[in-house]
């Protein structure tokens, strides 16, 4: 698995001639890391840094964004599974009509898959980014900048994970699939957008 592999050997395999793992398993890795951060920033908030009430709202982020980072972990090795599943369906054969409409009917459930899984990651980071500007308003003031970069990373992953939504969908022939997948990513987009304009303005407010 993907995931289990060390930092160096992960790297040396995203850097390799195999188009996977690529940016869908990436920007799940960054979402992941995004989550840890976050969870960090909680760890380092005690009662000298925030009232009793801010500290049941740290200790709820931080069950919250360890499940989190959980299922991006998780979506490090889906994504590179789905994306072989694509690659399995252009490989099978052609030879006869019947093969032909076969095949063609395995590319278009791989091409879903492989579009449904990026996005559920992005909804994920989406969550992240929340959680991270949570701690960065009630969190250990020391440890702002690691909110802030878990902010950040969230975002980039999600729009990460939406690029891989988005080239997946390009070649999908279901209109009413393709039109709904389109809506959820300019949904997440606009909300993400949003959240790190609040966040950049947070972290210049807290950091400078």
């Amino acid at each position: 698995m993907l995931i289990n592999m060390t930092l160096k050997d992960f790297l040396a395999e995203a850097a390799s001639a195999t188009p996977a793992p690529g940016g869908g398993s990436v920007s799940a890795l960054v979402g992941a890391l995004g989550a840890a951060l976050t969870s960090m920033v909680c760890e380092l908030t005690t009662e000298k840094d925030a009232d009793p009430a801010a500290l049941a709202q740290v200790a709820q982020t931080k069950t919250e964004v360890l499940a989190l980072m959980d299922s991006l972990q998780q979506a490090v090795d889906r994504d590179t599974q789905v994306f072989n599943k694509v690659m399995d369906a252009y490989r099978m054969p052609k030879a006869t009509d019947a093969e032909k409409q076969v095949r063609s009917a395995a590319i278009q459930n791989s091409l879903k898959e492989a579009a449904d899984e990026p996005c559920g990651a992005a909804a994920l980071c989406l969550e992240v980014m929340k959680k991270a500007s949570a701690m960065l308003r009630i969190g250990n003031r020391n440890a702002a900048s690691d909110a802030a970069v878990a902010g950040l990373l969230a975002h980039a992953a999600l729009h990460g994970a939406l690029y891989n939504v988005k080239i997946n969908i390009g070649a999908v022939k279901d209109a009413d699939y393709t039109d709904r997948m389109k809506r959820r990513i300019d949904a997440l987009t606009a909300e993400s957008d949003q959240l790190l304009a609040s966040l950049k303005a947070l972290a210049a407010e807290v950091i400078g």
